[in-house]
């Protein structure tokens, strides 16, 4: 598909080039009945520089396609209404043009928005990147999560004060959806000053697609779902969702195990393989169980929580299954699980998710 536009485009700004060598008397040409002066033979060739030059940014995947886009559309248009008669068909790839235009507007202004609040996050993180765990950091810990801790290698190395993980996904938008949808994901994450941003690109079909931000910060949650970038179809805050979120924060501690020791969150021992975190932060308050195998892996967390963001909300068991794990920089973490909401009317698995790198303490975007 995107070949072919950009095969659309470049045809579409050399027939532009017509009516320059025209105007300028070069040659004869057939199709253009019209009279063309001179200046506005070069209006023609701007229109065929201008697509052009879109073109070739778009299939690089300039930043700046758009602009071209929109500017190339504006005067391909207006010789368009001026020689209507010769050149009516041209409306159609400009209207294709302008549509592709605006979505790659609202694509870039989305990520230009997410860096600037990840960025912003990152730098209000104050860490002392020297601090290394040890043994005697867990003293006051469930004796599963020291094994878990031991095991994943934490031990000896630097605490955890962010990290950015890289993931590719499978997901159902609603319960009973056959269909499963590709999408990639980007996630920041601070420890020090608890917080996160995820951004997720989700591939509908060819014309379709949706662009989310979820965020934790300063104990609140807010969801943020785009259409191509531009229209919103979930833009949402709230104390269910504050709760919610705090509580996936909490379970996403698999990825970053000095979390664990975490001034704001409190263990509770259940037994041998599994324990209890509640976490309190910023008037938000959220709990949840990690359970575990033999080898000091996590194999499943499991929350209460709310499915729904209004006063009728009800919290609904919500689990992370993990089925693989990988180290990165030294540090075991799991690389593969499901999400799986336990509702009324069955389980619904909606989210497969694979982990493909991660890295830790970096408070830079990259």
């Amino acid at each position: 598909m995107s070949v072919l536009f950009v095969i659309i485009v470049l045809l579409h700004g050399l027939i532009h080039l017509l009516g320059f060598i025209k105007g300028m008397g070069f040659k004869e040409v057939k199709e253009l009945t019209l009279f063309i002066s001179k200046p506005m033979a070069y209006v023609w060739l701007s229109a065929t520089i201008l697509l052009l030059i879109y073109g070739i940014l778009y299939s690089i995947h300039s930043k700046y396609a758009w602009f071209f886009g929109l500017v190339a559309v504006v005067v391909s248009q207006i010789l368009v209404f001026v020689f209507w008669k010769d050149a009516k068909f041209g409306t159609i790839p400009n209207v294709l043009i302008f549509v592709i235009s605006i979505n790659l507007l609202g694509y870039f202004s989305f990520q230009k928005r997410v860096q600037r609040e990840t960025q912003y996050l990152l730098n209000q993180n104050h860490n002392n990147a020297n601090t290394i765990l040890s043994e005697n950091d867990l003293q006051t810990m469930p004796e599963p999560v020291k094994k878990w801790l031991r095991n994943s290698g934490s031990i000896g190395k630097p605490f955890i004060h962010s990290g950015k993980v890289t993931q590719n996904a499978e997901m159902l938008l609603k319960p009973g959806q056959k269909n499963w949808l590709s999408a990639t994901a980007i996630q920041y994450t601070t420890l020090d000053n608890p917080a996160f941003i995820w951004k997720v690109d989700v591939k509908m079909n060819r014309f379709l697609n949706i662009q989310g931000r979820d965020k934790f910060e300063n104990g609140k949650g807010e969801m943020l779902i785009k259409m191509n970038s531009l229209i919103n179809v979930v833009n949402e805050q709230g104390e269910p969702l504050d709760e919610g979120t705090l509580q996936r924060y909490l379970g996403e501690m698999v990825w970053f195990p000095s979390l664990a020791l975490s001034p704001y969150i409190v263990w509770e021992a259940i037994n041998d393989t599994a324990a209890k975190a509640t976490m309190t932060y910023k008037g938000t308050t959220g709990s949840g169980t990690f359970f575990f195998n033999n080898h000091g892996e996590v194999t499943t967390f499991s929350a209460l929580r709310f499915k729904e963001n209004n006063v009728d909300a009800k919290r609904h068991e919500w689990t992370m299954n993990i089925s693989a794990y990988k180290t990165f920089e030294g540090i075991k973490v799991p690389a593969k699980m499901t999400s799986t909401w336990k509702l009324d009317e069955g389980d619904w698995t909606w989210l497969k998710l694979e982990v493909m790198d991660i890295n830790y303490n970096k408070n830079t975007i990259e």
